[in-house]
């Protein structure tokens, strides 16, 4: 697999080369890791003939000068000879519909002497938008081969597979030039080359660029090309601009003899688009419409297929309870793995339909759209028009939404939003609420149209929006820069989504979902079932004579006594000690012991909460038939004989887990990101507290 060839897809931002990699590896793809960072690649393989190739699909780069932590560790892989995943072939893929804008980093490709193939993709808008593309001459022209596709339509597709099987036969990269050194620049590269033994001229000019922050330069070396800097006046920046223009003023004027617009001067249908979804008043008003309808979809469609995994895993678990021989094996199997793995799998629709709706947006070109239009009001509150993306990518995985930062240049604004992303309620939090607005909403429409729990769900986000800005613009007050924060974004032409595309994004995010967290989840499940179930043999023993002489006193048939037996298990077992030795704190917001377990569980992964509460009540209850929430509705307190999950209780849990920090990983990647300890506990604590005391304030309301 090691010696495989490499083919990177390189390309800028919005070029669609995410969807031609899904196309071209399938399921075979994974999420990997440059080597010693933290930026996120997408590595498939790809059968050509009978040789297997690896495909790497790259984050995008508007040039080899980056301004970006993604871009630059691209570029990086790019200038070191030794990377492990430096391609051995580059695949280029082009919008189409922006040629010229997308040329300036092939020009410079092209001096790398890799071999390349060109894609042009989304010819099927270009031709739309009265755009003829002369491939056959540009391709003569840049003496590499072009290819004409659309990721959406897979049009060329066969045309592709021919092409990249004739670029792995390619040995050199093509000779064409865009761009001639001046005298400084080719003494520079010339010492250079010779000093890191790196035979292209180009490479070796690029490094003496970026030799600051590139991990591969020795610090002699560094101290070698800092001096040769020094005397030959090799000015970084001005050299970068001038390099930058010059290319423009060049293959401007040669591009324009193999692009010929033939459309009307009109505008386009994008245009048009725009001018609703980016007005200043209209455009938020959709926007805020969109997570409206996704929310109400959430609980609208995911509802039956939820109820069929809920009651399927209760029917089939009371099943094998009657097949299988009576033991702790049987008990572990059922009440600790079987119930923990459907507490995974419910949720799985409504995650599902989350990615699926939000992929959407993306594929659309609608996201875009959602950067350009909030910059002017997420700079008032300390951040950036990216940062929109990050806040958005947070409602499905905080963990992504804060490496997403790294497009942010200003290190204040990113720093805010890094911070205050984890407010915005993520999808492991979706099981959490799912049940408690369950417990606590009526199932019931509002002005005849809109389901009320819905309403509630897209309420709590809301909530969390609001506070998430809040906390930004505090900080925002806090921390002082000097830095000028702007805004670099392409607008990419609205098309129709790729379909396959989405349900590969789906795939891949449920596949996450369950295999990741849901590893965590049965760990956790098993470990409570064991907690649960044994205890102090001294404690056991008084809880069962205890409920033997309660259930004598109560004349209790032998169900119910059965039903009061496994309560006092419980409560004397080691998870019950452990939840009582908590509860003191917690019960000022309305929680139990019960509830004080599935909390500290939870910080492994707030979704644990679910499956934590699934395991006590399957230990307790002997109904086995009845599903988690009508367990959770009838559960009592066996002291004062009220209901445990009232009104005031389920919304003060839905606030506490609205603002509480309870993901580990969070706050690892946090430290990772900041290179600090000081922002992940300083999120833990002040997270915590404005949880601790909205929950108890919330209790106290309703109560």
């Amino acid at each position: 697999m090691e010696s495989a060839p490499i083919i990177g897809l390189l390309g800028n931002p919005n070029a669609g080369k995410s969807s031609l990699f899904n196309h071209l590896t399938g399921l075979t793809q994974k999420v990997g890791n440059f080597p010693g960072v933290t930026v996120d690649i997408k590595v498939g393989h790809l059968k050509v003939g009978e040789e297997k190739v690896q495909i790497i699909d790259f984050p995008g780069i508007y040039s080899l000068f980056p301004s970006s932590q993604e871009e630059k560790m691209v570029v990086s892989t790019l200038l070191n000879p030794d990377a492990p995943k430096r391609p051995d072939r580059i695949i280029y893929v082009i919008d189409s519909n922006q040629i010229n804008k997308h040329f300036l980093l092939l020009s410079q490709l092209l001096e790398l002497d890799i071999p390349i193939l060109v894609v042009l993709n989304m010819m099927d808008i270009a031709r739309d938008n009265g755009l003829e593309i002369k491939a056959k001459e540009l391709e003569a022209f840049l003496n590499l081969p072009v290819v004409e596709v659309s990721s959406r339509t897979m049009e060329g597709y066969g045309l592709l597979k021919e092409g990249i099987q004739k670029l792995l036969n390619v040995e050199t990269g093509s000779p064409v030039r865009f761009y001639k050194f001046n005298e400084a620049e080719k003494i520079v590269a010339d010492q250079v080359s010779k000093k890191l033994e790196i035979k292209n001229l180009y490479q070796a000019k690029l490094i003496a660029h970026h030799h600051d922050w590139l991990g591969f330069i020795s610090k002699e070396e560094h101290q070698f090309i800092n001096e040769l800097c020094r005397i030959n006046s090799f000015n970084n920046l001005n050299l970068q601009i001038n390099e930058t223009m010059r290319r423009y003023d060049d293959f401007s004027i040669k591009l324009s003899r193999y692009v010929v617009d033939k459309s009307s001067k009109g505008q386009n249908i994008t245009d048009k688009i725009d001018r609703l979804t980016t007005n200043p008043v209209i455009g938020p008003l959709i926007f805020f419409g969109i997570l409206f309808f996704i929310f109400q979809a959430i609980f609208e469609w995911s509802s039956f297929p939820m109820d069929m995994i809920d009651h399927g895993f209760n029917d089939s678990g009371e099943r094998l309870k009657e097949i299988l021989p009576q033991s702790w094996v049987t008990e572990m199997l059922i009440d600790g793995l079987w119930t923990g793995l459907g507490g995974i799998l419910v949720f799985v629709p409504q995650i599902a339909l989350l990615f699926f709706l939000i992929t959407i947006l993306e594929e659309t070109g609608y996201m875009a759209r959602a950067v350009y239009m909030f910059d002017r009001i997420m700079q008032k509150f300390g951040m950036n028009g990216r940062s929109i993306v990050a806040l958005i990518s947070g409602g499905a995985c905080a963990i992504p939404a804060i490496m997403s930062t790294r497009t942010i240049l200003n290190w204040r604004e990113r720093l805010i939003t890094i911070f205050v992303t984890p407010l915005i309620s993520c999808s492991a939090r979706i099981p959490v609420y799912t049940v408690l607005i369950g417990l606590c909403i009526p199932d019931k429409l509002i002005l005849g149209y809109f389901n009320l729990k819905g309403l509630v769900f897209f309420s709590i986000y809301i909530v969390g929006i609001v506070v998430t800005l809040l906390a930004a613009f505090f900080m925002k007050m806090i921390l002082k820069s000097s830095e000028r924060s702007f805004l670099m974004i392409e607008m990419p032409e609205y098309k129709w989504p790729s379909w396959k595309n989405i349900l590969l994004n789906v795939y891949e995010k449920v596949r996450s979902y369950v295999f990741e967290a849901g590893k965590v989840i049965i760990v956790i499940a098993l470990l409570l079932w064991f907690l649960a179930s044994y205890g102090p043999k001294s404690k056991m023993a008084d809880g069962y004579a205890l409920a033997q002489k309660e259930a004598a006193e109560k004349q209790l048939n032998p169900i119910e006594t059965n039903a009061l037996a496994n309560a006092y298990k419980i409560e004397n077992s080691y998870a019950g000690i452990l939840g009582k030795a908590f509860e003191p704190v917690i019960k000022p917001l309305g929680y139990d012991w019960k509830i004080g377990i599935a909390l500290i569980c939870s910080f492994a992964a707030r979704e644990v909460f679910v499956g934590t509460m699934a395991t006590i009540y399957s230990i307790e209850d002997t109904e086995d038939s009845q599903t988690l929430l009508a367990r959770m509705q009838n559960a009592v307190d066996p002291k004062s004989g009220r209901k445990i999950y009232t009104l005031a209780t389920c919304l003060s849990l839905i606030t506490f887990y609205t603002f509480a920090l309870q993901c580990m990983s969070t706050l690892a990647v946090t430290h990772r990101e900041t290179r600090s300890w000081k922002w992940p506990i300083l999120q833990f604590t002040i997270f915590g507290l404005l949880a601790y005391i909205s929950s108890f304030i919330v209790f106290q309301i309703f109560s």
